[in-house]
């Protein structure tokens, strides 16, 4: 399993782009879609809504259970993929791709994103 060295990762399993014009696109990793299983349904939060950086904002649904989903960063909703909405398993076979869950503005970013490489180690231990 490979992380993309280029993006951020959050100690609660969700990946992060750089900002593009303060824009940043948020996933979940490959190892929490792996953890979850297939993933059946995606409640993702809705456009112009404010997300807190390590509270829930919304929810997956899988074979085996119900996980939440956290904002990795602070910041206004901007995009969600209607994609994912509608075939849920995007986010197992393709969570760095055409799995990508929402769109933020960052108005705030936790100090504690962790690089590819912390993340790897993070998900080892």
């Amino acid at each position: 399993m490979s992380n993309p060295q280029q993006l951020r990762y959050s100690k609660e399993h969700e990946w992060l782009t750089a900002a593009e014009d303060g824009v940043a696109t948020v996933g979940i990793t490959e190892h929490a879609a792996n953890a979850l299983g297939d993933v059946v349904f995606v409640q993702l939060p809705a456009v112009g809504d404010t997300v807190t950086a390590g509270e829930s904002c919304g929810e997956l649904e899988s074979t085996k259970s119900v996980s939440d989903l956290y904002a990795p960063v602070t910041g206004e909703i901007t995009a969600v993929n209607e994609d994912v909405v509608d075939d849920p398993s995007l986010v197992n076979s393709a969570p760095f791709e055409g799995g990508w869950l929402f769109k933020v503005r960052v108005t705030d970013e936790p100090a504690d994103l962790l690089s590819a490489d912390e993340y790897t180690a993070f998900t080892a231990g």
